[in-house]
């Protein structure tokens, strides 16, 4: 009978949980030493065994399982010979149910299976080890069928019939009102998973406990939850960028940045988003320049992507640390990339000042190519660029064109009157 219950077993794994932010749960039960922290099992009952007509039909139904065809029938064979074993005490019938409850179970049929059990555990007349397998086999199969509701109730039973604290039941128990939203029964029976682990390590009840603060919009106590896991679980990258982002919705970006910064650090940001995050957090602490040192670095190795609201965001960065010269040459790259006056407009004026004049009116003239609202400003800018470079009668034309729209009219009149000054003291024709 050994090899039987043996082949029976059946292990329900937790299923994947994942936070809105990016977190999973292990299989329960992986590294988890089953039960931890065990009490007294209460007092054995007394044995009993099946009746001799019984017991004779059942043997014929075991040997029929144990032909083992390759086709898998023995089973259903089996099973079939059980069910016309016509039992009449109690005892040969709790036996006899869980028997084929067991073996539909092993049939892939799990709520059959549920049903045979169920009836054979509600007698409490099995003996003290099929009674314990029992409960435990139909919790497992109804967490596994989603009836969690009832699989929180055959755990707790089991561990109450059995005297033991075990983590992982309790790890199936959390994760049981996690999916039916008993937020604060998945934090307690996640403590009393981590008290069974005792010196073991596991992060599944953290990570339930994460997902039950989390959906309450708890995020003081998440952050808790994720600075004692970082400590027990140094090596695991998700949790570092999760505290990093957690500081960031309570505003403490402080720690926000030295937390994202300590794992960037570490060689633990390996997505896009991680890198940005770190970049613009910088970029918020007044540090533009090492925010786009980051960004341009992640995004010449290809983890961030060369687009358009990368490299506008970099030009940016570029210019608040007043890099004129690398911002001027984004917003160009920028603006072949999008077509777009503005980008040329921005890429041209910071030419100017950055006093590369002659690329500076290149870009300008592009802006207006490609088409922009205020021309009047533009005019001006190259009308000042040529200027600069000693060349008044094109500087005359391009001030002309400037005062004759509204907007600039005031201003360029007044450099209307410099260009000709100039160009009179170089004795040059306007």
């Amino acid at each position: 009978m050994n090899k039987l219950l043996s082949s029976l077993l059946i292990v329900a794994s937790v299923s994947i949980i994942q936070l809105p932010l990016a977190a999973d749960v292990n299989a329960a039960g992986a590294g988890v030493g089953a039960g931890a922290e065990k009490s007294e099992k209460k007092d054995k009952r007394k044995t009993r065994l099946v009746g001799p007509s019984v017991g004779k039909k059942m043997a014929k139904a075991f040997e029929a399982y144990n032909l083992e065809t390759e086709d898998g029938s023995n089973v259903e064979t089996a099973i079939n010979l059980l069910l016309d074993i016509n039992a009449k005490k109690a005892y040969d019938k709790a036996y006899l149910s869980l028997f084929i409850g067991k073996l539909y179970a092993q049939s892939g049929n799990e709520i059959k299976s549920i049903d045979f059990i169920k009836k054979a555990v509600a007698t409490d007349l099995l003996n003290q080890s099929d009674q314990d397998s029992g409960i435990k086999l139909l919790a497992d199969l109804q967490f596994q069928e989603k009836q969690y509701k009832e699989a929180i109730s055959n755990y707790h039973a089991w561990m109450e019939f059995t005297g033991k604290s075990d983590a992982v039941i309790w790890i199936k128990v959390a994760q049981s009102n996690l999916q039916v939203k008993n937020y604060d029964k998945v934090v307690s029976a996640a403590d009393s998973a981590i008290a069974a682990l005792g010196d073991k390590k596991n992060k599944d009840p953290y990570t339930l406990k994460i997902n039950a603060y989390y959906e309450r919009k708890m995020f003081k106590e998440v952050i808790d939850v994720l600075e004692t896991v970082v400590q027990i679980f140094p090596e695991v990258k998700l949790y570092w960028t999760q505290l990093g982002q957690f500081y960031a919705i309570v505003e403490d970006f402080p720690k926000s940045l030295a937390t994202i910064d300590l794992a960037y650090k570490q060689g633990y940001l390996d997505k896009s988003t991680q890198v940005v995050m770190l970049s613009n957090l910088y970029a918020q602490s007044e540090m533009p320049f090492k925010a786009a040192a980051i960004l341009e670095k992640h995004i010449d190795s290809g983890l961030v992507k060369r687009d358009d609201k990368n490299i506008k965001t970099l030009a940016n960065y570029l210019h608040a640390a007043l890099d004129i010269s690398k911002s001027a040459a984004y917003y160009g790259e920028l603006a072949k990339m999008t077509n777009d006056a503005k980008h040329y407009s921005k890429q041209g004026m910071l030419l100017n000042q950055d006093e590369q004049f002659a690329k500076g009116i290149v870009a300008l003239k592009k802006a207006l190519d490609v088409g922009v609202k205020n021309s009047g400003r533009l005019y001006q800018s190259i009308a000042e660029s040529y200027y600069y470079l000693g060349k008044y009668k094109q500087a005359n034309v391009y001030i002309q064109k400037a005062i004759k729209e509204p907007k600039s009219r005031r201003t360029a009149k007044g450099w209307a009157v410099y260009i000709k000054e100039a160009a009179l003291r170089k004795n040059v024709s306007i």
